[in-house]
């Protein structure tokens, strides 16, 4: 009898930041594999932090800024290929003004504030599709008022 290897996807963070007064999004800028990418700040969740401080933990080092998640936009499964699976769960921050972001992580090359128009003509560069899925959710949520409140989140610690 054949056992069947589990499925394990990564749990990974990604906060979208939002200046609503420009209507503009925060991109990274990283170079993967020579190839440019654009990313909301995200990573994995690591032992022993909650979702919560996961976002926390990934704006700081992609950023510099010290911003607290307030909704949840969505919770998305994405498979890269046949080995690479990823569950994503994509925070909001909105900001009063273009913060200054100063990247801490070596790989992040440039932060952006970029509008709308701008991220979706850089749907090729994108890290993944998931930033402009979840950047399109977000808006829809916006526009109808239906930001998902962090209290959905339930975080037991052992």
């Amino acid at each position: 009898m054949t056992v069947k290897a589990r499925y394990k996807p990564n749990v990974t963070v990604a906060c979208i930041i939002h200046a609503p007064t420009e209507d503009k999004y925060l991109l990274l800028e990283e170079w993967i594999d020579g190839e440019q990418r654009f990313n909301q700040p995200a990573g994995h969740l690591e032992a022993n932090e909650s979702l919560i401080q996961a976002c926390e933990r990934e704006v700081l080092e992609e950023t510099g800024l010290q911003l607290k998640p307030q909704g949840l936009v969505g919770i998305y499964q994405f498979s890269a290929n046949q080995d690479l699976a990823f569950v994503r769960f994509t925070f909001l921050v909105q900001v009063d003004t273009l913060l200054t972001p100063k990247p801490q992580d070596a790989d992040i090359y440039a932060a952006h504030w970029l509008s709308f128009e701008q991220i979706a003509a850089k749907a090729h560069q994108l890290r993944s599709p998931l930033v402009l899925d979840c950047l399109n959710d977000y808006r829809k949520q916006l526009q109808q008022g239906q930001i998902h409140s962090l209290e959905l989140l339930n975080s037991q610690r052992l």
